[in-house]
């Protein structure tokens, strides 16, 4: 009977750790309740002052923690600087225009945390990294939230590992999703993520095929508003100095909101990839309710980044945490 009995508490250890994976079960509010109680408060005050000297900070910070966390998951590697022996994430062709607003932000905030003596080297930089995404949301107007915590910061960071892991302005509603599913988020979800452009800025040369050589009997992408369109023009020129960027919402471009929504509504969605969340059938029901309903557009964003911040979460001897967040240790 014992053998037995042993078979069967194996088989449901393994089914219960089949159905229910714990890759993120470090992860928990207040984690750091007991090692660095007040490390909210100190990385907001942080990022709050950099949010005082610049707006930059709001979206570049929150798309570093995209491209951070679709990229080996989210363990703060896209900080890490390239070496002579190493080409780290940050110089992929992918990740060149991320604004270094985003990683003076966790770099000062980090400092911030260390300068109190219990919590010097205490707290990761990834963790670090999820606070101030947080904060920038809330402090533009957008939903403030519990952050889960318990993230470490990650061993290996390769501008190889970038390829094919971020979404592309020209990507249709297949494309994203696939790439979404990849990493456990839904299609909601993404709809839900796509909405932070309401705060972003684009250089002209990633929709520059949108306002002049769309294709040979339309040089103008037809989908795209013609007045918007003229107006995209106007800023961006042929030829433009590559360092010209341009919002991607053009009505409230420093407000967190649901005016994304209603610019897709009418055409005005930036990249092919914002836009056809609307022209594609399958996904306009989503796109019209959270255009109606600021209130179902918060909760699902708050859903959807909580969710993107459990991927790839490094624990045990996969991370540690950095002391320099730029550098491994």
């Amino acid at each position: 009977m014992a053998p037995r009995f042993n078979l069967i508490v194996v088989l449901s250890l393994c089914l219960s750790l089949c159905l229910f994976p714990t890759p993120t079960a470090s992860l928990q509010q207040n984690y750091y309740a007991n090692i660095c109680p007040n490390v909210e408060n100190i990385v907001r005050d942080a990022v709050k002052k950099k949010f005082n000297q610049t707006f930059v900070t709001v979206p570049a910070t929150i798309r570093l923690f995209f491209h951070d966390c679709f990229v080996q998951g989210c363990d703060a590697s896209v900080i890490i600087a390239s070496t002579a022996s190493n080409t780290a994430e940050k110089d992929n062709p992918d990740n060149l225009s991320l604004a270094g607003d985003g990683f003076d932000t966790v770099i000062k905030a980090k400092a911030a945390v260390d300068a109190v003596p219990s919590c010097t080297n205490k707290v990761s930089c990834a963790d670090i990294l999820a606070m101030a995404t947080r904060d920038v949301i809330a402090l533009s107007g957008g939903p403030s939230y519990a952050v889960e915590l318990g993230r470490l910061d990650g061993l290996v960071s390769t501008a190889a590992s970038v390829n094919g892991k971020l979404p592309q302005p020209t990507f249709n509603l297949n494309q994203l999703n696939a790439l979404f599913a990849a990493n456990g988020l839904s299609q909601a979800d993404m709809i839900a993520l796509s909405a932070a452009h309401t705060v972003g800025f684009s250089h002209c040369s990633k929709f520059a095929n949108r306002i002049y050589n769309f294709s040979t009997r339309n040089p103008v992408d037809p989908t795209l508003n013609k007045t918007y369109a003229t107006q995209l023009q106007g800023m961006c020129p042929q030829n433009v100095d590559p360092r010209i960027a341009v919002n991607m919402d053009p009505n409230t471009p420093q407000i967190f909101d649901n005016m994304y929504f209603k610019n897709l509504k009418q055409h005005m969605g930036l990249f092919t990839s914002d836009e056809v969340l609307f022209t594609d059938p399958r996904s306009r029901s989503t796109v019209n309710a959270w255009a109606s309903s600021s209130t179902k557009f918060q909760k699902a964003f708050v859903t959807a980044i909580t969710k993107l911040g459990r991927v790839g979460v490094k624990t045990g001897s996969n991370g540690n945490i950095r002391s320099d967040c730029a550098v491994f240790n």
